[in-house]
C-alpha cells in the first residue's frame, strides 16, 4: 500500500486528476462547477478560498523547506559557486519568458494583458522533475540541474506574487505588514529558546504572518515562507532535493514529513479549484502565456547557461548544449504556480480563464521534451 501511495505522489496523480475533473466539469456544467467553487464550503468560506488562501500556505511552506535545505552547507545551492550556472540559467528562465510575453503582447495583445507578465516565470517542480527523469534517467546530472533551477525560479516566483500581484480591487495596507515582521520575530525568539517542535513556529509565527498579509491585501498563502527558515534544522544538508535523510529528526524535517503527503494529495483540491477553464475561453493571452513558457523559458535558460559556461562556471558533467536546451524546454511546464499567478493577475473571468488555459497547455512541454530526447538520442543515466 505504501508503495502505491508513493507512486501516486511521485507521478503527481492527485494534481493531474484534479485538473482533469475541473476541465470536464467546467465544460459539461460550467454553472454547476462555478457554484461549487465559489459557494460556502467551510463555514462562510468558499472552496476556492479554502484552497488558495489556506491549503496553499502548506504548498508554499513545502517549497520554502526545499529552498532552506538547499541553501545549507552541503546543500545544492551551497556554496554559491556550485550553483552559479543553474542560478544564471534561472535568471534566463525568468527574464526570457517575461521578455517574450511583453514583446508578443505589443504585437498581438493589448495593455489590459500586460499584467499577466508574471504568469510564465515559474516552473512546476514536481511535473518538471517527472519529465526530466523520463527524458534523462533518474541519475542524470541534468535532473539535479533542473531541480535547482526550478526551486530558485519558484523562489523568484514567490517574490513576484508578493510584490507585483496585490488585489487590484483593494489597495494595499502597508501598516499590517508589521504583523509578518512580528511573526518572524516570534519565530526567531522560539528558535533562540531552542523550542524543538515545529508547531509553535507554525501556529504563532505562521498565524501572525497570514493575518498580516491578509489584512495588508497581499497573498496570505505565502505566510510560511517567512517562518520556515527559522524552524530548527541541522547545520548541514546531507541529502539532495526531494531526498529524505532518515537520520534527520529536526523540527524542520518533521514538518516536511508530517505535511508532505497532505500537500501532495491536497493538490487535487488545487487542480479542482483552479483548472476549471472552458475551452471556449482560449484567447490571445492563452498564446502569450504558452509561447512565453515554451519559447521564453527554453531560450532564456539556454542562453544564460551557455553564457555561464563561457564565463568559467561550467555545466554539470554529461550536460551539453543539447541537454541544456531540453532542460529549458522541460522548465516550461508552468502548471501549478502559473495557474496560481493567473488567478491573481486577472480578475475578469474570461481573461483569467484564457490565461489559465495557457498554463495548462504548457504541460505539452513534457511531451515535446520526451520526443526530442528520443529524436536527438539523449543518453539516459538510470
Amino acid at each position: 500500500m505504501r508503495e502505491k501511495i508513493n507512486l501516486l505522489r511521485e507521478f503527481s496523480v492527485p494534481l493531474l486528476a484534479g485538473v482533469m475533473v475541473a476541465l470536464v466539469w467546467a465544460n459539461v456544467s460550467p454553472q454547476g462547477y462555478h457554484h461549487f467553487v465559489e459557494s460556502p464550503f467551510l463555514g462562510n468560506l468558499s472552496f476556492h478560498f479554502v484552497t488558495n488562501e489556506l491549503f496553499m500556505v502548506l504548498f508554499f511552506g513545502m517549497a520554502a523547506v526545499e529552498i532552506t535545505q538547499s541553501c545549507l552547507p552541503g546543500g545544492d545551492l551551497n556554496p554559491p559557486r556550485k550553483a552559479i550556472n543553474p542560478l544564471l540559467a534561472t535568471l534566463g528562465g525568468v527574464v526570457g519568458p517575461v521578455a517574450v510575453y511583453l514583446a508578443l503582447n505589443v504585437l498581438i495583445g493589448s495593455p489590459l494583458l500586460t499584467r499577466g507578465w508574471g504568469i510564465p516565470t515559474a516552473t512546476d517542480i514536481a511535473l518538471a522533475w517527472l519529465a526530466a527523469r523520463i527524458v534523462f534517467g533518474a541519475r542524470h546530472p541534468a535532473v539535479s540541474f533542473l531541480l535547482l533551477l526550478a526551486i530558485a525560479d519558484d523562489a523568484i516566483g514567490l517574490a513576484i506574487i508578493a510584490v507585483f500581484y496585490p488585489d487590484p480591487a483593494v489597495p494595499m495596507a502597508p501598516a499590517w505588514l508589521l504583523l509578518p515582521l512580528l511573526g518572524m520575530g516570534a519565530a526567531l525568539l522560539l528558535r533562540t529558546l531552542k523550542i524543538q517542535s515545529y508547531w509553535p513556529y507554525i501556529l504563532i509565527g505562521g498565524t501572525l504572518c497570514w493575518t498580516g498579509l491578509f489584512k495588508a491585501h497581499l497573498h496570505p498563502a505565502l505566510a510560511l515562507v517567512f517562518v520556515v527558515p527559522f524552524i530548527p534544522h541541522p547545520p548541514r544538508e546531507r541529502m539532495g532535493i526531494f531526498e529524505t535523510d532518515p537520520h534527520d529528526r529536526s523540527p524542520l524535517a518533521s514538518f516536511e514529513h508530517d505535511w508532505k503527503i497532505v500537500v501532495d494529495f491536497g493538490l487535487f483540491m488545487f487542480g479542482l479549484a483552479n483548472a476549471g477553464v472552458e475551452f471556449s475561453e482560449i484567447g490571445t493571452v492563452t498564446w502569450l502565456v504558452l509561447i512565453a513558457l515554451l519559447l521564453g523559458k527554453t531560450a532564456g535558460i539556454f542562453i544564460m547557461g551557455w553564457l555561464g559556461a563561457r564565463l568559467g562556471f561550467p555545466l554539470p558533467g554529461n550536460v551539453g548544449y543539447k541537454e541544456l536546451a531540453l532542460t529549458g524546454l522541460i522548465a516550461g511546464i508552468g502548471l501549478t504556480v502559473a495557474l496560481f499567478v493567473a488567478g491573481e493577475a486577472f480578475t475578469e473571468p474570461g481573461v483569467q480563464g484564457a490565461a489559465k488555459m495557457g498554463a495548462l497547455l504548457s504541460g505539452a512541454a513534457a511531451i515535446a521534451a520526451i520526443l526530442f530526447g528520443k529524436l536527438f538520442r539523449v543518453r539516459k543515466i538510470e
